[in-house]
Formats: structure tokens, sequence, C-alpha cells
């Protein structure tokens, strides 16, 4: 009897043991759906937040300071567009397990910084300027990563591609017309 109380206290024991530890240790949750997102994603869906939040910002700075009535309008639309775009970058990493940066980075800080000390038509150039080269740069990404298959951040990337490529016609127009003599 007292050698299998022993034993019953030794294994009672032993599982209070593991439970604390357990709870010491929890092992990482798993994204909603028990899928892990890839280091792709998480790279891409990071880097798409930080860029959102900063077309959302340097959108307002535009409706600001801008005198072109277009640059204006595009500032605008880079605030509506990339707001709803940002929110649905949210849910799709969500469903990853994937947890996104709440600000902008120093890269992004030092634009909207230089931006923010010129005016009149100096803005407007160097904001199209910007805004022309991170069009670019945003569609290349934004076609790689939809093209890489069919998790959650990949079909927003999908979803908002045809967004971007509109942003990138916009402000094409926009530079191109500017540039020409007598503007």
């Amino acid at each position: 009897m007292i050698a299998k109380l022993r034993l019953v206290s030794g294994f009672a024991g032993l599982l209070l043991a593991g439970a604390a530890l357990a709870q010491t240790n929890p092992a990482p949750a798993p994204a909603v759906g028990g899928r892990e997102a890839s280091g792709a994603d998480q790279s891409f869906a990071k880097e798409a937040a930080v860029g959102g939040m900063s077309e959302v910002e340097l959108g307002r700075l535009a409706v600001e300071k801008a005198t072109d009535p277009r640059v204006r309008q595009f500032g605008q639309q880079m605030i509506d567009d990339h707001s709803k775009a940002n929110d649905a970058l949210k849910a799709a990493a969500s469903k990853e397990g994937i947890t996104l940066p709440t600000a902008t980075d120093a890269k992004h800080e030092k634009t909207m910084e230089r931006l923010q000390k010129l005016s009149g038509s100096q803005f407007d150039a160097a904001y199209t300027e910007e805004m022309l080269r991170d069009h670019k740069e945003d569609v290349a990404a934004f076609e790689k990563e939809a093209k890489a298959g069919d998790s959650p951040v990949q079909k927003f990337a999908a979803d908002t591609l045809p967004t971007l490529q509109k942003h990138l016609q916009m402000i094409e127009a926009i530079h191109g017309s500017s540039s020409k003599p007598g503007r």
C-alpha cells in the first residue's frame, strides 16, 4: 500500500512538474488555421505595412502642401487606397500569425522629413518623383508575392496589385506632364 502511494504521488509530482514547465515555456501559438507564415510572407507583409503607412502619411502631406491640383488629388487617392489596403493587410497577416509594425521605419521618416521642408513646385516635383520610384518598386514586389502562392498574404498582394498598377499609371501621367518644358 505504501509503495502504491509513493508511486501515485511520484506520478502526480511528474504531472505537476510537466504542467509548470509547460506554463513557463509555452509553445508558439500557431497561426489561425494552423498555418505558419513563410519567411517571405512575413518579410513582404512587414515591408508592405511600413510602405502603406508611409504612403498615407506622404499623401496627407501632399494634400496639405502640393500646389498642383493633380498632385493633391493623387495624395488623397494615396490616403484612401492605402488606408483600405493597410486594413486588408492587417487581416491577411493576422490569419498567418504575422505581427505587423505599427510605425514607419527610419528610411521612410527621412523621406517625410525631406519633403516637409519643401514647398510649392519643389514639393510637387519631389513628391511626384518619390511616388514614381516607390510605386515601381511596389508593383514589382506585389507581383512577385502574388505569384508565390495562395496564402492570405499572397492573396492580399494579388488583390492589391491592380490598385498599385493604377497608381503607377496615374503618377507616370502626372510626372510626364509636369516635367515638360513650360510647366
